[in-house]
């Protein structure tokens, strides 16, 4: 159904139109735009598919562009499960059979980069380009550095079964905001994007899901330990950080991808598509051509 207009860079407004699609057992939410090439948009924490407004329109430019909320997240179903990155990498394979396409390039971010990366790893003829941003691969050697103070606190909260979805409820707008301005370095986003986030991180139940993509981690690490183990990123990557990654995913990369291209966007905050944008585009606009 159409949904709204997002403004290209050169003025044109390609129609958002928005679906609901059936993948592997659950319903997906999914806004698409534009023509040509297929091109995947994957969000992470706390995000929807509105993460991309801020680059959908000159993406949709060039390409068919795909952009679902996660397994979970948004206005898909609340699965009780799945949240490891295999089954993640599996609905976004099956949803690009829902739309016909046999390939697509990927951008992901933050909880969507590893199962972009195994969808890369275990079925490379379905990804054409892959970017990845903002986030770490498991345990791969590479983020040591980024690590030596231990994960960021949210990880245990986050990872503790029941007990941050018991004890957020009432106050989500404050603790989404914090990841918000501090994803932003203070700047914080739109207010429209901004309630539209919000909204899909309140209530329990919202919540158990956001966090489920933690408790999952250890079984998306061995997932993708074991994929390095048994054969290369051969896609053409291109490995996007920021404040606070900046190059520890592509030292992860380096030693597993066949085609790497790293680089870290300076003074911008970890929520690369509505802080840097126009910075963001200029790296993928020659990357995918």
């Amino acid at each position: 159904m159409p949904f709204s207009s997002l403004p290209g860079s050169a003025g044109q407004a390609p129609a958002v139109e928005l679906h609901r699609v059936a993948v592997n057992g659950i319903d997906l939410n999914v806004a698409t735009a534009g023509t040509g090439p297929a091109l995947l948009l994957v969000h992470g924490f706390p995000h929807t598919w509105r993460l991309w407004t801020g680059v959908l329109g000159d993406l949709a430019e060039r390409h068919r562009v795909i952009a679902p909320d996660l397994r979970g997240l948004g206005a898909s179903t609340h699965a009780a499960d799945g949240y490891d990155a295999e089954t993640l990498a599996e609905d976004l394979l099956t949803l690009l059979d829902a739309f016909g396409e046999k390939s697509a390039s990927v951008i992901a971010i933050d909880a969507g980069t590893p199962p972009a990366f195994l969808m890369a790893m275990r079925s490379p003829e379905r990804v054409h380009r892959l970017v990845l941003m903002e986030s770490l691969l498991g345990t791969l050697p590479g983020a040591e550095e980024f690590l030596a103070g231990g994960p960021p606190w949210w990880f245990g909260f986050h990872q503790v079964p029941g007990l941050a979805e018991t004890v957020l409820p009432g106050n989500e707008a404050a603790y989404i905001d914090w990841f918000l301005d501090s994803g932003t370095l203070g700047q914080g986003i739109g207010t429209e994007t901004r309630d539209a986030f919000v909204s899909a991180y309140t209530g329990a139940e919202a919540l158990r899901c956001a966090f489920a993509y933690y408790r999952a981690m250890p079984a998306t690490a061995r997932q993708i330990r074991e994929a390095v183990e048994n054969g290369r990123l051969s896609v053409p990557t291109l490995a996007v950080g920021a404040q606070p990654v900046g190059r520890a995913l592509e030292r992860q990369l380096r030693p597993v991808a066949d085609d790497l291209t790293g680089h870290v966007i300076e003074d911008c905050g970890h929520i690369i598509p509505l802080h840097r944008p126009e910075a963001l585009l200029r790296l993928v606009r020659p990357f995918f051509a």
